[in-house]
């Protein structure tokens, strides 16, 4: 068999593109896998779908979900926190990917009720200045049970929230919104 002058020529040149593509589809898989270790626990984007957190969040938003802080500690009353819908939601034909965007209002133990325009926690009226609108409909005192949430939309009219499917178990809940990235006139923490 003789070898050509052509093949012995070619042979370190269709070496470097072997390697350079080798190179870069290691590069690619790493890059996925960090893009997959980020995205399933420390952060993630999310849009918001709906009017039910106007003011604060408009439909359209775009977020950074932080995923990190809730392993260490659990949501406190005023964190906004995005979740996955509780079992009574599900129920009712939300499916289970269907991610929610609430502000805590009543942590495990506390009393919360809605009278008169006001929501109260413990007792005490909240000052609210981040909502669209005073509620217009009473909610009997309830105590939060251990380990779930009262959780409510700062469109305090156009929301659905605790007061219509109960308390949200912290299990479901996915991470805290902290970054609007868009749009550009508005971006900032939250």
């Amino acid at each position: 068999m003789d070898v050509h002058e052509s093949d012995v020529k070619d042979t370190p040149a269709a070496s470097k593109i072997w390697r350079s593509w080798q190179e870069n589809l290691i590069l690619i898989a790493i890059a996925l896998c960090l893009a997959f270790v980020i995205r399933t626990f420390i952060a993630e984007p999310r849009y918001i779908p709906s009017d039910s957190m106007l003011p604060t969040l408009h439909t359209g938003d775009r977020l950074v979900v932080e995923k990190i802080s809730y392993r260490f500690h659990a949501p406190k009353t005023g964190d906004i926190i995005v979740f996955q819908p509780p079992e009574e939601l599900q129920r009712r034909g939300y499916p289970q990917d269907q991610a929610f965007i609430k502000r805590v209002i009543g942590e495990p133990g506390e009393i919360v009720s809605v009278a008169r325009g006001k929501v109260y926690l413990n007792g005490k009226a909240l000052e609210e200045d981040y909502i669209a609108e005073p509620p217009n409909s009473p909610y009997p005192a309830h105590t939060v049970p251990e380990g779930e949430f009262f959780v409510m939309g700062d469109n305090r009219n156009d929301s659905n929230d605790s007061r219509y499917w109960g308390f949200l178990p912290q299990k479901y809940v996915i991470g805290r919104a902290t970054f609007r990235f868009w749009p550009l006139n508005r971006i900032g923490f939250i």
